[in-house]
């Protein structure tokens, strides 16, 4: 299996993920791929571990994290949009006054190893009617890569409801929402924890979190390519 593209509009993304902390990119992966990689789920022996929503607190539904090796396309793939991710999260850290990041997603998995962090972070997330994910940060550690990527694997006929969101909270600020619907096989790039905003007297962090709203009907299972692993 290999990635739909790899060719990506980098200054356009660029300008989005500044503008507003997310940036839509796809598609990135073909029907058939994306119907390949659903039919894993099922298949224990592929993942190190699997979490019940509900037993957390984290909302209903479940998910999955991959055991490496990740299964064909994913490492390609991470490291393609790492490759071009890293300048851009690389500029956020100047921003906000923060260690930058290394050029290849090799060398960003040697520091998370050096800092304690071992385990893989890709996931995938499985949502039957009534399922949901409340809003949250996936950090994992002190070692935290500033984006993340979640491709939709489900044809959108093939569910109600499930919609990807994303809430920013500026300072004195209310709330603010973003709902981006996806394509199957795209994906929506968007900050883990927090991106920089221009301000009167300079950069101030912005907090974002995400989560997906409650499944009416259907099944919606979805990809998550987070670059930082876990400690």
């Amino acid at each position: 299996m290999t990635p739909m593209t790899d060719t990506f509009d980098w200054p356009r993304i660029a300008d989005d993920l500044n503008a507003q902390g997310w940036a839509t990119i796809g598609p990135l992966l073909t029907p058939a791929t994306c119907e390949t990689l659903k039919a894993l789920y099922d298949q224990r022996e592929r993942f190190r571990s699997r979490i019940v929503m509900q037993r957390h607190g984290f909302g209903q539904g479940e998910y999955q994290y991959f055991a490496n090796p990740l299964p064909d396309p994913l490492p390609r793939l991470r490291a393609r949009l790492y490759e071009g991710l890293a300048p851009i999260a690389d500029g956020w850290a100047a921003r906000l006054d923060r260690p930058g990041f290394p050029d290849s997603l090799d060398d960003l998995t040697a520091q998370c190893r050096a800092a304690g962090q071992t385990r893989p972070t890709s996931l995938m997330l499985r949502y039957g009617p009534g399922d949901y994910n409340r809003l949250h940060q996936d950090l994992y550690g002190d070692l935290v890569f500033p984006l993340q990527a979640a491709i939709l694997l489900s044809d959108p006929a093939e569910f109600e409801g499930g919609e990807f969101v994303l809430v920013e909270q500026k300072p004195r600020s209310q709330s603010q929402v973003h709902v981006v619907p996806l394509k199957q096989g795209e994906a929506v790039i968007f900050a883990v924890r927090e991106r920089p905003v221009a301000g009167m007297r300079g950069d101030y962090r912005v907090q974002m979190r995400h989560g997906v709203s409650a499944v009416r009907a259907g099944q919606r299972m979805t990809l998550g390519l987070i670059f930082h692993d876990a400690s």
